[in-house]
């Protein structure tokens, strides 16, 4: 199986990968749906995580809100792990055209991804929601309580997605047209249960459809190959443009 993933991506000329929470797993950043996810753990609260992480919660209790955000889904001392390098290797071996994440913590792009498509958006990015300033992610975790604007004195929204919001339509639209055009989709670390983003599998057309997963998912049957391994530890073997002096690369196999 490991020698079939590498033969894959040398036959491939085109990859994409498409990414949800497991790849961050491996980072220190827990998951949503796994027995030790999010979900699993509760609030501490009569509200469950899926209200608090609504976009009705965020309005009409954007104190609650934050306290839960800020302690489980902003992870700033988290660092990229072997599948965000491995993948950053492929990018710049020419292989990998695009990353489509439905993370929201930068990993990918501080391991040196550069074509990152997020899905659901990023912590890093903040928005006023009165005169439109933006914002770092510093302007979220020096605040106490609700993070304001300096300007205008609204509440800073974190340009991520709520339940109850829809996908940018922009980036789905690119997510789509990569997946397209892609010979060989690497998923990864994701139950596949999401939509709309699950439905981007179905769009593929091309050669190889690669599944790293720990647990099944609904789209085995369709793949060329699964793998049931960490993503980390699967795709940390592939060491494509990377050197030795390299300090993006992931470690040798």
């Amino acid at each position: 199986m490991r020698t079939r993933l590498r033969e894959v991506v040398e036959e491939s000329r085109r990859i994409v990968f498409f990414g949800g929470a497991g790849v961050s797993t491996e980072s220190g950043i827990p998951d949503f749906r796994s027995a030790e996810g999010l979900y699993a753990r509760g609030t501490g609260t009569r509200y469950a995580p899926e209200q608090i992480l609504s976009r009705g919660f965020f309005d009409a209790h954007p104190e609650e809100f934050f306290a839960y955000y800020r302690a489980h889904l902003v992870h700033p001392d988290a660092r990229p792990n072997a599948a965000h390098l491995a993948l950053a290797a492929l990018e710049r071996a020419g292989r990998l055209s695009a990353v489509i994440t439905q993370n929201i913590d930068g990993l990918h792009q501080a391991a040196g991804s550069r074509r990152v498509l997020e899905l659901h958006g990023s912590v890093h990015r903040n928005t006023c929601l009165g005169c439109g300033r933006r914002y770092g992610l510093h302007a979220v975790l020096a605040a106490e309580g609700v993070p304001r604007c300096a300007d205008c004195g609204h509440v800073i929204k974190p340009d991520v997605v709520l339940y109850g919001e829809t996908l940018d339509p922009a980036v789905l639209r690119a997510a789509v047209a990569e997946v397209s055009a892609a010979d060989t989709l690497l998923v990864g670390g994701t139950s596949l249960q999401v939509t709309p983003a699950a439905a981007l599998v179905q769009v593929f057309a091309g050669r190889n459809l690669v599944l790293i997963n720990r647990d099944a998912t609904d789209y085995d049957r369709l793949a060329t190959l699964v793998v049931r391994e960490p993503i980390g530890q699967a795709l940390g073997r592939l060491t494509y443009g990377a050197s030795s002096d390299d300090p993006h690369a992931p470690a040798q196999a």
